[in-house]
């Protein structure tokens, strides 16, 4: 096994290689406008690093969201056209829990809220049993509209930090790491478990929009 992982979901961008046992190299680096920009040199250092061509890989791991339009669909379309040229499947995961996954391995059992930066004010989010099991589909809210529903919980991601009044206990990890997104596809490949389409999970609809009323100017 030697999976290469990606996610863009959220402002990290973030690459890992990783053997089925532990990571070989990864690269992570926080810049929210700057995704397609850092993603391949990205990967070009992770491989360089580890020693590794890109066609000795067995399978791409990407996190689907849910995130911000743009900066996610380049992580996805990166990921399934490296899978397309390699002859390799691409193995979806919710970006949420690979956080969940890391905040078990910074010592998190359960139960915990997993949030991160919507932008618009508002966050996606879901509660976790404990840092393999999710309860529930990821959502979209503002803060204060899901106070009650997160009240008394530790919570992990940016979107926690972001907003200390509905989120008092906030913990590391901040930010997702694709170190621990490959080390959960690894466990979820070995338990013959099912992953996600590498297509976006958006939750809303994008930013940029058709104006209203829009009048056409060319000639009739």
């Amino acid at each position: 096994m030697l999976l290469l992982a990606v996610d863009t979901a959220t402002p990290a961008v973030t690459v890992a290689l990783y053997d089925g046992e532990s990571v070989l190299a990864e690269s992570n680096q926080v810049d929210a406008r700057r995704h397609g920009e850092l993603l391949l040199p990205s990967v070009d250092a992770v491989l360089a690093e580890a020693g590794v061509k890109l066609d000795a890989l067995t399978g791409i791991v990407v996190g689907v969201g849910p995130g911000p339009y743009t900066g996610l669909r380049v992580g996805l379309v990166t990921a399934s056209t490296f899978a397309a040229v390699l002859g390799v499947p691409v193995h979806g995961l919710c970006t949420l829990d690979g956080l969940a996954y890391a905040a078990g391995a910074a010592g998190i059992e359960g139960p915990f809220t997993v949030a991160t930066d919507a932008r618009r004010k508002e966050v996606y989010w879901a509660r976790y049993e404990d840092p393999r099991t999710r309860v529930g589909e990821p959502a979209v809210d503002r803060p204060a509209d899901i106070a009650e529903r997160v009240a008394g919980l530790p919570a992990v991601g940016q979107g926690a930090r972001l907003y200390p009044e509905v989120f008092p206990d906030a913990r590391d990890p901040e930010h997702q790491t694709a170190a621990a997104l490959a080390a959960l596809a690894a466990e979820r490949l070995a338990a013959g478990a099912d992953f996600l389409p590498p297509t976006p999970l958006y939750l809303r609809r994008p930013d940029a929009q058709v104006p209203k009323n829009y009048k056409v100017v060319t000639p009739q």
